[in-house]
């Protein structure tokens, strides 16, 4: 069957099309040929060495900058504020950079006997979107028995009833409605009456590839037995939107995938995203389900880590999800997003850093975002202006030698990327403009939504949605 994604809604265009009839069941790399293998571990320490040496050279060099800058605003402050924006930056970028050239994923195995699954979908005044996210989610290739609900957060316009149709015509496919409580009520109402093993969760306006759900459990099966939890891989579909929405396309196909590629690597992502993720349902049950929080899936995945779970990532499980076009918008989800750290900081953070877990070291990462988007606000935009002048107090060589590393990861996670997608029979759109953008002005505006995100959750602010 060959499917084409021809429908777009107005104001946007298709994010992909799907060429290959039947996509090949093996990953390309590592197939029918020698592969050096070094344990996890191994790669970790690699990774971590990387950064840090890396992190002592810039200190060095940076000792006369140190200097210059400290008998302006002070010693402490100038350590604190170079730390933040170059040192830091640096070590954290190299040791992605590493993992993610050590990354070897072992390829899917396919032949397994496949549990039953439930697909919860989240919605709220969804009735535009839900009868295509229906159909895509009805239109997987999961060799196993399949149950879609659609969790219904007691929307107020049609939702419900556009979601009833299809279950007319397929029985597995059914609606629960609760009155407006937020997401994490309806999913647990849901996840009540669920009897499968497995449970997955996307939300009313993503779109799942054919062989998404197979391609996810049969990575979890194919993983140790305490993998409670595996993250697809969601990608932006209208990015034809607008500047905003093309910029996100490539914050979601680099950034965000090469961070969940090296949690995983190190067998902690500590995001399975409520966007698109397969766990074990008892697993679930047994942290309490959805919590009410603003980031109710960090905080979920946080706590299945902490009760011993290994989370993981599949980067050919793809979804394609709508990104915010207005502005407004944006910035309500990135702050929801930095809220939600917090969220799991406060409620998971401490036992998760005196674990042995590799995935220490990405929670411990974690506490550093606050500090680290907080200087960058405030130092970064004032460098650039003494730059401007020739003042280059804050920003110049030193500052401007984190580029080339992200340029590297962009490039090393474009190929890994490209090699998924000639796998399943996707084409990447040229989007130049918005890498340049992502690449030059993404990170001014990110790190002050975030750092207001850190401040609102911090003081228990009213939570908005």
């Amino acid at each position: 069957m060959e499917l084409r994604h021809d429908t777009p809604r107005e104001g946007s265009s298709p994010a992909f099309e799907l060429v290959l009839a039947v996509p090949p069941r093996k990953l390309p790399w590592g197939v029918g040929r020698f592969r050096f293998y070094l344990r996890v571990r191994t790669r970790f320490l690699l990774s971590i060495a990387a950064g840090l040496v890396w992190a002592g050279l810039s200190a060095w060099i940076a000792v006369g900058w140190t200097e210059s800058l400290g008998r302006v605003v002070t010693l402490p402050v100038a350590i604190l504020v170079i730390g933040g924006i170059a040192i830091i930056p640096g070590y954290l970028n190299v040791q992605l950079v590493s993992s993610l050239i050590l990354d070897r994923p072992r390829p899917i195995e396919f032949d397994q006997n496949y549990p039953a699954v439930t697909l919860l979908i989240a919605a709220y005044n969804e009735e535009e979107r839900i009868r295509e996210t229906l159909e895509y989610a009805l239109r997987q290739d999961y060799p196993g028995k399949l149950q879609v609900v659609v969790a219904d957060d007691g929307s107020s316009d049609r939702t419900r009833e556009v979601a009833a149709l299809p279950g007319q015509e397929a029985p597995r496919v059914s609606v629960v409605t609760t009155d407006h409580g937020g997401k994490s009520e309806a999913l647990n109402a849901a996840l009540a009456n669920v009897g499968t093993p497995l449970v997955a969760t996307i939300d009313a306006d993503t779109l799942l590839m054919p062989s998404a759900l197979q391609r996810a459990i049969a990575r979890m099966l194919s993983s140790p037995p305490d993998t409670v939890a595996v993250a697809g891989s969601v990608l932006v579909r209208n990015s034809r939107a607008g500047a905003l929405a093309r910029i996100q396309e490539w914050d979601y196909f680099l950034a965000i995938a090469s961070v969940k590629r090296q949690q995983a690597l190190f067998q902690g992502t500590l995001v399975a995203q409520g966007a698109f993720s397969v766990y074990r349902t008892e697993a679930v049950r047994a942290v309490g389900g959805w919590p009410n929080k603003i980031g109710e899936d960090i905080v979920l995945t946080w706590g299945l880590i902490r009760q011993g779970g290994r989370t993981i990532f599949e980067p050919t499980a793809i979804a394609f999800t709508d990104a915010p076009v207005r502005f407004g918008h944006f910035v309500r989800q990135r702050r929801r997003w930095a809220r939600g750290m917090i969220e799991g900081l406060r409620e998971h953070g401490l036992p998760l850093l005196r674990g042995r877990g590799l995935h220490v070291h990405a929670v411990a990462v974690n506490c550093l975002f606050p500090y680290l988007d907080s200087v960058y606000t405030i130092a970064i935009p004032v460098g650039i202006v003494l730059a401007v002048t020739g003042n280059f107090l804050i920003v110049g060589p030193m500052t401007a030698a984190v580029l080339p590393i992200s340029l590297v990861i962009a490039l090393t996670m474009y190929l890994r990327q490209r090699a998924v997608f000639r796998l399943l029979g996707l084409r990447i759109r040229r989007n130049i403009l918005g890498f340049v953008l992502y690449v030059l002005v993404y990170q001014l505006v990110m790190s002050p939504i975030s750092v207001s995100g850190y401040a609102t959750e911090l003081v228990r602010a009213r939570r908005v949605w």
